[in-house]
C-alpha cells in the first residue's frame, strides 16, 4: 500500500463549505516552514568591528553579547524567512548619545550591507531601519509595517564612542508568513530516489508559503528615496480582502496578487498545503478589478475600491487560467459558476482584439518583464487558444452550449493562422510575430502547452530546439534581453516535455535549473528566485537595481505541482471526483507522492526500472470516485478480487475509487 501520508488539519473550500480534514504526512523532515514562530539566527556570517560574543545571539546560544564603537555583525538564519525581528537589550554602557541599532536585511548573501538592505553599490532598495534603545534594558521590536518579508540575513550596526556599549540578550523574529494556520500543515509530499529532486518539491512548496501573507501586509505604494540613495519601504498596504491570508507573488516585494505568479502557485498550492481560502481570495480580488469591457488586471493593488488602467494581453489570460485551476483542485463549483459571466467576458475582451487575419493582435508590451511584445504575438495568441480549449471544456461541465461553438470556431483559426505566419520549418521554432526572426521560449513552450502545434513530431522538435539552447544554469529566454533565465517560462517548458512524455528532459531541466536555485552561492539554499543571469549571476536586466530581485517568487514553483501531477502522475478533476493516473518515471527507479482534497487522499507508489519502465505501482483514490489509468507498458490491475486489463498506452477508463496495484505482463 502506498505509505499513508501521516498529521494534518486543513481548511478546504468545497462547493463553497469548509471540511476540516486530518490526515499524517510522510517525510516531514523535508518540510522548511518552522516548527516554532520564534526564530533566531544559526550562525555568525561575519563580524566587523568591536563585538564581543556575537554567537551568544544564535539558536540556542546564552549570555550577552556587546557591541561597541562603529561594529556591525551580520547574522544567518540558514534559510529564507519573513518576519517582524525583536532585540533584547540587557543594557548599556556609557551614555550613549545617540543608542541606536541599525537594521538591514538581505535574501542573498552578494547583497548583505550594513547601509541598506539588500544593498549594492548604487545604494541598494531598502532603507536602513533603526532601533531606538536609550532607554536601556527591554525588549523592542519593529513596527507591524518593518516586517521583513523576506530575508535570510541581518545586520545589526552600532556607532558608538569606544567607552560606550549596547549589550544584547537576544535577537529574535516572529515568522509571519501563513499566518491564519500551523505553517507545517502540509497536506501534500514528495519523495524519490534522486534527493535533489526531493529537496526540490520542498522548497518550491515552501517558497508559496512565504508568499502567503497577512493581507493587510502589502508592499506600499509610496515608498520614497532617501538622502542616502535607498528607498523607503513599509508593508502596509491591503492586497485582498480575506480573513485568512493573500498569496502574492513575492515575500520581499511587490507582495502584490499577480496573476503570472497565480497560474503557477495555485497548483502549487494545491498538491502541498491545499490552502484554497488564500488563493480563492486571492483570485477574486483580481475579478473584482474586472473592467466593464471585460478586461482583467495586469496586477493586483489595494483593494479599497482601485482599478488598474494597465493592459497585459497575457495576464489577463492568465486570471482565467488560474480560476480554472482552482476550480479543479477545489471542487468548488458554486464558484465558478458565479464567476462565469465574468470569465466569458474575459474571453470577448480578448476576442474583440482579433483582426483579420484571425490572430489576436497585441497592443501592448506589459507582460513577464519581456521585450518585443506586440503585434500577432506567438505567446499571447497560444494562451489564448489555451483559454478557448479550456473555456470550451468549463463551458460543457456549465451546460453553455453557445460559449463552446463560438469558442471552438476562433481555436481552429487561430491554430492554422499561427502555423501559416510563424512556424520558422528551418528552426523548428515559432516566431515571436511576422515581423521578427526572434524565436522566443515562452511562445514556443506554450505552442506545445496549448496544443497549438500540428502534429506530435512539431512538439518534439520545438522540444529539441529549445533544449539544444540550454546552458549551464538553465534554459534562457531570448525574448528577455537576451541574456536572462526565467524559472517561470523555464518551469512551463518542464510541462510541455512532461505533456509530450519527454519525462527525462523534464527531469534534467528540473535538476540542472531548480538545482542551481537551490543549491548555488548567490541563492537562499531554501526558496526559489525570480530570475538571473545565463552566467548563474543574479543579473535580473529588468531591474536597474539587480538587488531587486525577489528570492521567494511565486511563478519559480512548477517543479512542486510536476513532479506530484506527472512523474507521480495523479491528475484530477472537480476536486478529484475524477481522476487520470498517468505516471511519467522518466530515470527515477522509486517515487511515492500524494495529497489531500475535500473528497479525500490521493496517493501513489512506484518503483521503475530507471529507463521509464515500471516494475510495480499502487495507488489510492476516494471511494466514490471514478478514473482512467495510462501506463506505457501492459500489465493487470488488481483490487482485492477485481482484475482489469491494461493495454500499453491506451487510456483505461471506468476505474472506480479505491486502492489498486499494477502488475506488469511478463
Amino acid at each position: 500500500m502506498p505509505r499513508n501520508p501521516p498529521a494534518i488539519s486543513v481548511g478546504v473550500v468545497v462547493c463553497g463549505a469548509c471540511c476540516a480534514l486530518t490526515t499524517a504526512i510522510p517525510y516531514e523532515e523535508y518540510i522548511l516552514a518552522p516548527k516554532s514562530r520564534t526564530l533566531k539566527p544559526i550562525s555568525v556570517r561575519e563580524v566587523n568591528g568591536t563585538v564581543h560574543h556575537a554567537d551568544f545571539l544564535l539558536d540556542g546560544g546564552r549570555g550577552i553579547a556587546t557591541f561597541s564603537g562603529n561594529s556591525w555583525v551580520t547574522f544567518d538564519y540558514g534559510k529564507n524567512i519573513g518576519g517582524l525581528l525583536s532585540i533584547d537589550v540587557a543594557g548599556l554602557v556609557g551614555k550613549p548619545a545617540d543608542a541606536f541599532i541599525g537594521i538591514t536585511f538581505s535574501e542573498s548573501s552578494v547583497f548583505i550591507s550594513p547601509n541598506s538592505s539588500d544593498g549594492q553599490s548604487d545604494g541598494g532598495r531598502g532603507e536602513k531601519i533603526y532601533l531606538n534603545v536609550k532607554d536601556g534594558k527591554g525588549r523592542y521590536t519593529l513596527p507591524k509595517d518593518r516586517i521583513r518579508g523576506g530575508f535570510r540575513f541581518v545586520t545589526l550596526s552600532v556607532n558608538l564612542s569606544t567607552d560606550e556599549a549596547i549589550k544584547l540578550r537576544s535577537l529574535t523574529t516572529h515568522y509571519t508568513p501563513v499566518p491564519h494556520r500551523d505553517p507545517r500543515d502540509y497536506t501534500g509530499y514528495f519523495h524519490s530516489d534522486d534527493e535533489l529532486l526531493n529537496r526540490i518539491w520542498y522548497a518550491g512548496a515552501y517558497t508559496a508559503q512565504m508568499n502567503t501573507i497577512d493581507p493587510t501586509t502589502g508592499e506600499s505604494k509610496f515608498g520614497g528615496r532617501t538622502a542616502e540613495g535607498t528607498y523607503t519601504w513599509s508593508l502596509n498596504t491591503t492586497v485582498c480582502e480575506s480573513k485568512a491570508a493573500c498569496l502574492v507573488d513575492g515575500a520581499k516585494r511587490d507582495r502584490l496578487v499577480w496573476p503570472g505568479d497565480l497560474v503557477v502557485q495555485a497548483q502549487t498550492v494545491a498538491v502541498s498545503t491545499y490552502d484554497m481560502i488564500p488563493l480563492r481570495d486571492s483570485i477574486e480580488s483580481l475579478f473584482y478589478g474586472q473592467h466593464d469591457n471585460g478586461m482583467l488586471p495586469y496586477l493586483g493593488w489595494d483593494f479599497q475600491g482601485r482599478k488598474h488602467s494597465y493592459i497585459s494581453f497575457t495576464y489577463h489570460l492568465h486570471n482565467l487560467i488560474t480560476l480554472g485551476h482552482y476550480a479543479r483542485y477545489s471542487g468548488d463549483n458554486e464558484y465558478l459558476a458565479a464567476k462565469w459571466p465574468s470569465f466569458k467576458r474575459g474571453i470577448n475582451w480578448s476576442l474583440s482584439h482579433i483582426d483579420d487575419s484571425g490572430l489576436m493582435n497585441v497592443t501592448s508590451n506589459r507582460d513577464w518583464l519581456r521585450v518585443g511584445m506586440g503585434g500577432h504575438n506567438i505567446e499571447a495568441n497560444a494562451i489564448l487558444y489555451h483559454i478557448l480549449n479550456l473555456g470550451t471544456k468549463l463551458a460543457h461541465s456549465l451546460n453553455d452550449a453557445v460559449a463552446v461553438s463560438t469558442w471552438s470556431t476562433y481555436a481552429e483559426t487561430i491554430k492554422t493562422q499561427t502555423l501559416t505566419h510563424h512556424w520558422d520549418a528551418a528552426a523548428n521554432l515559432y516566431t515571436d510575430n511576422e515581423t521578427t526572426t526572434l524565436h522566443p521560449q515562452d511562445g514556443n513552450v506554450w505552442a506545445i502547452l496549448s496544443n497549438l502545434t500540428s502534429t506530435p513530431s512539431q512538439s518534439l522538435a520545438i522540444s529539441d530546439a529549445l533544449a539544444s539552447r540550454w546552458g549551464p544554469y538553465g534554459a534562457p529566454a531570448p525574448e528577455a534581453y537576451g541574456t536572462t533565465i526565467s524559472p517561470f517560462i523555464s518551469g512551463l517548458e518542464c510541462e510541455a516535455n512532461f505533456q509530450i512524455k519527454q519525462a527525462s528532459r523534464a527531469l534534467d531541466l528540473i535538476r540542472l535549473q531548480w538545482g542551481y536555485m537551490l543549491d548555488g552561492e548567490p541563492m537562499t539554499n531554501s526558496t526559489f528566485v525570480e530570475g538571473y543571469s545565463t552566467d548563474g549571476s543574479l543579473v535580473y536586466r529588468a531591474y536597474r537595481e539587480y538587488s531587486r530581485i525577489s528570492h521567494a517568487h511565486g511563478w519559480s514553483t512548477a517543479p512542486t505541482y510536476l513532479l506530484t501531477s506527472y512523474v507521480g502522475g495523479i491528475h484530477i478533476e472537480d476536486g478529484g471526483s475524477s481522476w487520470r493516473v498517468e505516471p511519467l518515471v522518466g530515470d527515477l527507479k522509486r517515487i511515492e507522492t500524494g495529497f489531500r482534497t475535500g473528497k479525500g487522499r490521493f496517493s501513489i507508489e512506484i518503483r521503475a526500472d530507471g529507463t521509464g519502465g515500471i516494475k510495480d505501482l499502487e495507488f489510492c483514490t476516494p471511494g466514490g470516485t471514478i478514473g482512467s489509468v495510462v501506463l506505457q507498458q501492459d500489465g493487470w490491475l488488481v483490487h482485492g478480487g477485481r482484475k482489469v486489463r491494461v493495454r500499453g498506452g491506451i487510456e483505461t477508463k471506468g476505474v472506480q475509487g479505491g486502492c489498486w496495484k499494477f502488475r506488469p505482463s511478463r
